[in-house]
């Protein structure tokens, strides 16, 4: 993974984004012999950020822990960015959010769970939300906050209130459930709403 994303952050001229978390449905995980424990998996990320925040720094990894052993191993090439790729952490409970404090970035879960294409979560909750990782949070370092969200072509209202809460990015969820292809393809067409 290292490699991969130091590769993919080469090729795109410093543009990489590495985004983490726990995932879905633990069979994702148990089909492979993973273990499908929420805390496990966590324990196992977090060991893992540690890693390849090692790795990306240029730094030699000497790593004994509880899931993971790296003997004396350092990248080459570098990641293009310093002081390493940006780590942005997906998820939404306490945890997630303590998790997304110590990093880059968030990946605010604000879109419907459900398939409809809705908006789960207010920019007040999402406030609240950033208030907390905020909090977490030792350091002054910028820090993004991508949502996902589903906004009409030509109207900038639902992107601004979300800046509003904190957003940095706004990440236009297109998917299958979006409409059909047609009604997918005009709203890709008609590009970001203006939000200046």
């Amino acid at each position: 993974v290292a490699n991969a994303m130091a590769s993919l952050d080469l090729l795109s001229g410093g543009r990489a984004i590495f985004g983490a978390g726990l995932g879905g449905a633990p069979e994702e995980f148990t089909a492979f012999g993973e273990p499908g424990d929420p805390k496990e998996r966590a324990a196992m990320l977090d060991e893992g950020l540690r890693i390849l925040d090692g790795l990306w720094s240029g730094e030699t990894v000497i790593h004994r822990g509880r899931h993971y052993a790296v003997e004396r191993v350092s990248l080459a090439p570098r990641p293009l960015q310093r002081p390493r790729i940006p780590i942005w952490i997906g998820g939404e409970g306490p945890p997630a959010l303590r998790r997304a404090a110590r990093w880059d970035g968030w990946l605010a879960p604000a879109t419907s769970h459900d398939g409809t294409s809705t908006m789960a979560k207010s920019p007040e909750r999402i406030a609240e939300m950033v208030a907390t990782i905020r909090w977490h949070r030792t350091t002054d370092a910028s820090f993004e906050v991508a949502i996902d969200g589903y906004s009409e072509a030509g109207d900038p209202g639902l992107p601004r209130a979300y800046g509003a809460a904190g957003a940095t990015w706004w990440l236009e969820s297109i998917q299958d459930a979006r409409g059909t292809l047609d009604e997918t393809m005009a709203r890709v067409k008609a590009g970001p709403p203006e939000t200046q």
